[in-house]
């Protein structure tokens, strides 16, 4: 089946910018909090979060930092393939502060599920909130909600959504496959 373009990268910059705004009108300052990036593809959309931070509010100091979240997931012994873990990247500590984690796909809401409880390896977090560049709609398995969506789409069972990040913004693509 060919593939369906969901958003091309006029769009998807389009909806990052209007993410990191809505993050400063919920935020104001940041002192209180960090964004956290879901290993493997949420690494990559903090890091086009972070580069618009850096780009429209340069006086805004933000903590950020990259989570693996694989031995925490309820599959993980069930799997016949051998899974292996990306790297952890947080030199903080999350106690008390206000957590943004950032993935770029919901759908059934376990990898979700299996982050918030590695956090607690970081520390009681205040709040914890979710931003995400796709909401799939209707596929929830476990009740989480985003906070922050750039896109709800409808799929039908076997769809996959892929988020491909170019080397330029303008690579960048958002597609559906069956």
């Amino acid at each position: 089946m060919p593939k369906k373009v969901l958003l091309d990268s006029k769009k998807i910059d389009i909806i990052l910018n209007r993410l990191v705004c809505q993050l400063v009108e919920n935020h104001k300052d940041f002192n209180n909090t960090v964004l956290i990036g879901l290993q493997p593809r949420g690494a990559f959309l903090i890091d086009k979060i972070l580069e618009i931070f850096n780009n429209e509010y340069p006086k805004i100091d933000i903590k950020s930092g990259i989570l693996d979240f694989t031995f925490f997931r309820d599959d993980f012994r069930r799997s016949e393939k051998t899974l292996s873990a990306s790297s952890t990247q947080i030199n903080f500590s999350v106690e008390n502060k206000n957590v943004v984690l950032i993935d770029d796909v919901l759908f059934t809401g376990r990898s979700i599920k299996a982050a918030m409880s590695s956090m607690d390896s970081y520390g009681r977090p205040n709040s914890i909130e979710l931003l995400v560049l796709i909401d799939r709609r209707y596929k929830r398995e476990i009740p989480i909600e985003a906070n922050y969506c750039g896109a709800k789409i409808d799929t039908f069972k076997g769809d996959r959504v892929n988020v491909v990040w170019g080397k330029n913004s303008k690579d960048n693509i958002i597609y559906i496959e069956n």
